[in-house]
């Protein structure tokens, strides 16, 4: 009689424990789901972007910026038909070197997302700090590894970085993969496009989170500019880092914009203005959110060449600038302007009454402009 007694003591026991297992497991997934989601002011109506904004994604706080750069990583994969697995790899490594943060400093030489070393084969300084670049150069090494898609993520991180602290990457799959699943579209291993073929971009950008967030939305007024070239006379700035943004700015006249994209057959307003200061060698963040903050705040009416210039756009707000534009010098501006125009040349004063912010982000600042028309309508708007 005793022992039959423990025996059904030992099965209610075992019951219960398993009752408490599964409502445990239900909770924690319960909890998963409630505190994903956008954060305070993210969201694509708050500081939107490629990626969605500020948002929780499997427990993990990022920001705007991070968000925007594991977006342009699946992108990049999916344009690539690479399956999954690639892009996860990727995201772990990017967690680990910069925590997905485009930075001009590391160890020795080491720039970047992945912090990549230009004296060891990986490319120019104004190379890595474009994070197309970079990725497109992080998956070469990586599909060049026999046997990669079998490896566990973190050994191929490995053996494409050689990093002294090889045990990093492989913590990093779970909070890489769940950013993976955030953005990915189509099936886990596509089929790769046929050699020559051009990469299905309207696929691939269906991995953003926020759908195109407009254009300029200032008309194009009737000018003597000719808005896809150079005016006569034109004389770039003397300062090295301002010269080689506004050269590689100007060089991009007549190119697509295309939403997303960093280069170098297309552009964005965000993604133009990157491009520009990685070819100075200056980091500044992805996404028009995230560049009103980059540099320090200036004036328009002291405004220098290469100086981020933001307004409203088509959809955005005063507080919430959704177009940026690079003054040049000359009293010119250039944008990517929206998908139906690229990337043209606009006088300064036509943006001169919805300019919300303008930024310094390297070389000398501006100096007081002569009195004029063009200045007294800038004098009335803020940094």
């Amino acid at each position: 009689m005793d022992q039959k007694k423990a025996t059904i003591a030992l099965a209610l026991a075992a019951a219960v424990l398993t009752f408490l297992a599964a409502t445990f497991s239900m909770g924690m997934a319960m909890l998963s789901v409630l505190v994903d989601g956008a954060l305070p002011g993210g969201g694509c109506g708050g500081d939107g972007g490629l990626g969605g904004g500020s948002q929780s994604i499997g427990g993990t706080d990022w920001n705007a910026e991070q968000t925007d750069n594991a977006a342009t990583i699946v992108n990049i994969v999916a344009q690539r038909g690479l399956p999954r697995r690639a892009a996860v790899i990727a995201i772990s490594t990017v967690i680990v070197e910069s925590r997905l943060v485009n930075v001009g400093y590391g160890d020795r030489d080491s720039l970047g997302l992945y912090q990549q070393r230009p004296s060891q084969g990986w490319g120019t300084p104004e190379q890595v700090l474009n994070p197309d670049y970079a990725t497109r150069i992080f998956l070469d090494r990586l599909i060049a590894l026999p046997g990669w898609a079998t490896m566990p993520p973190g050994t191929a991180a490995q053996a494409v970085q050689r990093s002294a602290f090889p045990d990093r990457y492989a913590p990093q799959e779970a909070p890489a993969a769940a950013l993976v699943d955030r953005f990915w579209v189509g099936p886990d291993s596509p089929v790769p496009a046929a050699p020559g073929a051009a990469p299905d971009v309207q696929l691939a950008s269906t991995a953003f989170a926020c759908p195109d967030q407009g254009g300029a939305g200032v008309p194009l007024a009737p000018s003597n500019i000719d808005p896809t070239k150079l005016p006569p006379g034109f004389v770039p700035p003397t300062d090295p880092a301002q010269r080689a943004a506004v050269t590689y700015a100007l060089a991009q006249l007549g190119k697509p914009y295309i939403w997303g994209a960093k280069g170098p057959n297309g552009f964005d307003c965000s993604g133009l203005m990157l491009a520009a200061w990685a070819a100075a060698g200056v980091p500044i963040p992805a996404g028009t959110v995230n560049q009103k903050n980059a540099g320090t705040p200036a004036s328009p009416a002291t405004i220098a060449p290469g100086d981020l210039v933001f307004i409203p756009g088509s959809l955005g707000s005063p507080t919430n600038p959704r177009h940026v534009g690079m003054y040049v010098g000359n009293g010119l501006v250039v944008n990517a302007y929206d998908s139906s125009t690229g990337v043209i040349l606009q006088p300064l004063s036509d943006w001169a009454d919805k300019i919300t912010h303008v930024r310094h982000i390297a070389g000398p600042a501006g100096v007081p402009a002569p009195a004029g028309p063009v200045t007294a309508a800038l004098a009335e708007v803020g940094p």
